[in-house]
């Protein structure tokens, strides 16, 4: 039974895609509950299964995936036993999705207008006129300047933090309680990155939204992040709080994304991470980050770490938090960034 206050519960989910190469393990057995009006974000890597992840929950994986194991729960239902039927009544009005591109998300020879009022006109049965009356609203509502003018106008005719915003609209049509924004800010610069930021904020809070977040970069994140996931090679390797990941980590993989980040105070040369992410048709035995973590140790490279409690609320999957292990320091560039900062 799930609990009151998770909206969704992942347990042990595990998906491989069928390539003429061979089983790609791309999700390998994770487990994570996301909370009633919380922002979880899912960070790592290209490559380290975040995407199909938010896919599987949405039901939205390509025809070659494979769901191997595991649950999503939500409502007390398992939704990987949906059927597409099933899923009509769950993806795009209990369960709303933001993709990172919005140029592949909009069609570009309809008009704004008109790929707003679809959804409601199809989900919530209501009239063309009711739907243009939303429509308009919750165009203001993502800071559309002249909603009723430009409702009829296309995608071009938009800035990319503009067509962002309209997708968020989208998405928010029907008045889901679940929002998944995967990667949404990526195609656009800071400024604008920022504001959208800002917007998808300002929206849980009105709207009373579930956020599962997406991303590569942690420091997107920082700010609006209630608890933080850290995906390696399929894998969650560590999560916490947001205070908990950015000031107390754990794993060495966490170690090194925190160092690549650039700040105000940056006078050294960045940090960048070795190697490159394990090839995902033959995942590494023991920790998969082992090969290309300076601190690993014999064990790393033989048996898989489980997770080690930190506190109640933060977990890594690390031999370095093992009790007959001596206290590792941080890296020193790590240690200098943390050192007097306060997450806002």
């Amino acid at each position: 039974m799930i609990k009151d206050n998770v909206k969704i519960a992942v347990e042990d989910l595990v998906v491989h895609f069928t390539t003429n190469a061979g089983m790609v393990q791309a999700v390998r057995g994770i487990s994570f509950d996301l909370h009633e009006g919380e922002t979880l974000a899912i960070v790592g890597e290209s490559g380290s299964g975040k995407s199909v992840t938010s896919r599987a929950i949405i039901g939205i994986l390509s025809p070659n995936a494979r769901v191997l194991g595991g649950s999503i729960m939500y409502e007390d239902k398992n939704l990987l036993e949906f059927s597409e039927a099933d899923y009509a009544g769950i993806r795009g009005n209990k369960i709303s999705m933001i993709f990172q591109d919005p140029m592949s998300s909009l069609n570009p020879i309809m008009r704004i207008g008109q790929q707003i009022t679809e959804a409601m006109v199809v989900k919530l049965k209501i009239s063309k006129e009711e739907a243009k009356e939303r429509a308009i609203k919750i165009m203001e509502e993502v800071g559309i300047g002249e909603a009723e003018k430009r409702y009829y106008q296309y995608p071009f005719q938009f800035s990319g933090g503009m067509r962002q915003r309209i997708v968020i609209a989208i998405a928010l049509v029907t008045e889901p309680e679940i929002l998944i924004c995967d990667e949404p800010t990526t195609a656009l610069d800071v400024t604008i990155q920022a504001q959208i930021l800002d917007l998808i904020n300002d929206l849980k809070v009105t709207k009373n939204l579930s956020v599962i977040f997406i991303t590569h970069d942690l420091g997107v994140v920082a700010n609006m992040a209630d608890r933080v996931a850290v995906m390696y090679a399929g894998k969650i390797v560590e999560i916490g709080t947001a205070r908990e990941i950015f000031y107390d980590p754990r794993h060495p993989y966490t170690w090194a994304l925190l160092s690549s980040m650039p700040d105000l105070d940056s006078k050294e040369k960045l940090f960048a991470i070795p190697g490159t992410p394990p090839d995902m048709l033959y995942p590494p035995k023991g920790d998969a980050f082992a090969d290309r973590n300076s601190f690993a140790m014999k064990i790393d490279f033989e048996e898989e770490p489980p997770f080690f409690k930190i506190s109640d609320s933060h977990y890594a999957a690390t031999w370095l938090e093992h009790p007959d292990v001596a206290d590792v320091e941080l890296p020193p560039i790590l240690k200098a960034r943390l050192k007097g900062k306060q997450l806002t």
